[in-house]
């Protein structure tokens, strides 16, 4: 049966907001929780970015049932991964073995901060399948040394585990990147609902696991306003990720996006109160082969609203069309 996430997005809600949206979408019903982590809004429309893991500890604390999860975190740059190992254990202690840690090859828009450059993908793949070994190993407990062509851990040990480590899921596109860490990490991250990548994953990887996937919907009662403020807050999505990996910043987000319209945006996101339509896409996934799919309410005014009429109705109807 298909599990469903509500997405806590740093990047159009404040701190406070989320912990509030993160309380109501257990009480929804929603199975799991995931997070952005972010530096930068994608768009200065959207107005946030706080810092995901201080809000995942807060989320921690107000939630008893949810799985939570970072969606995703690219531990190559502006965090070490021997600090992600650090940061993923205490969330697990302090959300009593319910967190996983995503993790991703990361976008220029969040690494560029710190001034080293942006590596080409190749290197940034590399760095990533470097710093999943480290930070499983320091997740296992124990001391770590570790000498790579990108990173040197020197004598680090993790002091505060949970109970069980840590799962560790990694955002994969195609096939050399299902190759590299099919192997290597617990579970897959894929942002479109891509049947003949799970059956790859499912060649690389050995054992069961589970495919965790994302959509963004826009919810509301007047089609045309949810329409504008998918195109306001989300027309970025348009690029694709080859295209928003590279780009620095949000001024370069505008001007890639300039010319894409709203009906544009209606074309591939669903908006407004049909939510059949929701369904239909959602159901996507789990055609293809996906066990979970989180679901991003785009737009932070409307998200009580949608958290209502998830519990509801979206909820249920998913329920029944899974």
């Amino acid at each position: 049966m298909t599990r469903y996430g509500y997405t806590l997005m740093t990047e159009q809600s404040g701190p406070r907001e989320l912990v509030r949206y993160a309380a109501a979408a257990e009480r929804a019903g929603f199975d799991f929780e995931v997070s952005s982590d972010h530096y930068f809004p994608w768009l200065d429309a959207q107005g946030h970015a706080g810092y995901a893991w201080s809000t995942l500890g807060a989320v921690s604390q107000v939630t008893e049932r949810v799985e939570l999860m970072t969606y995703v975190t690219c531990p190559i740059m502006r965090y070490h991964p021997a600090v992600v190992a650090q940061k993923a254990a205490t969330l697990g202690v302090l959300s009593e073995g319910r967190f996983m840690l995503g993790l991703g090859a990361g976008e220029n828009l969040n690494e560029h901060v710190i001034g080293e450059g942006w590596p080409p993908v190749n290197a940034r793949h590399e760095m990533l399948e470097e710093a999943v070994h480290i930070i499983r190993d320091l997740l296992g407990g124990g001391y770590v040394n570790f000498v790579g062509d990108h990173f040197r851990v020197d004598s680090a040990k993790v002091w505060d585990l949970p109970d069980h480590p840590v799962e560790i899921g990694v955002a994969v596109s195609g096939k050399q990147s299902v190759e590299t860490f099919g192997p290597l990490a617990d579970h897959l991250i894929a942002v479109e609902p891509d049947a003949s990548l799970v059956e790859r994953w499912d060649d690389a990887h050995p054992g069961p696991s589970r495919k965790i996937g994302q959509i963004p919907v826009c919810w509301g009662p007047d089609k045309d306003e949810a329409i504008r403020t998918a195109h306001e807050q989300f027309r970025w999505f348009a690029g694709g990720w080859k295209v928003n990996a590279e780009l620095p910043g949000t001024a370069g987000f505008a001007a890639a996006t300039q010319f894409v319209t709203p009906d544009d945006v209606a074309e591939n996101i669903p908006c407004g109160p049909d939510l059949d339509a929701i369904v239909a896409a959602v159901s996507e996934f789990a055609a293809a082969g996906f066990t979970d799919v989180a679901l991003v309410q785009i737009g932070d005014a409307g998200q009580e609203d949608f958290l209502s009429i998830a519990e509801k109705e979206l909820l249920p109807a998913l329920r029944e069309a899974g």
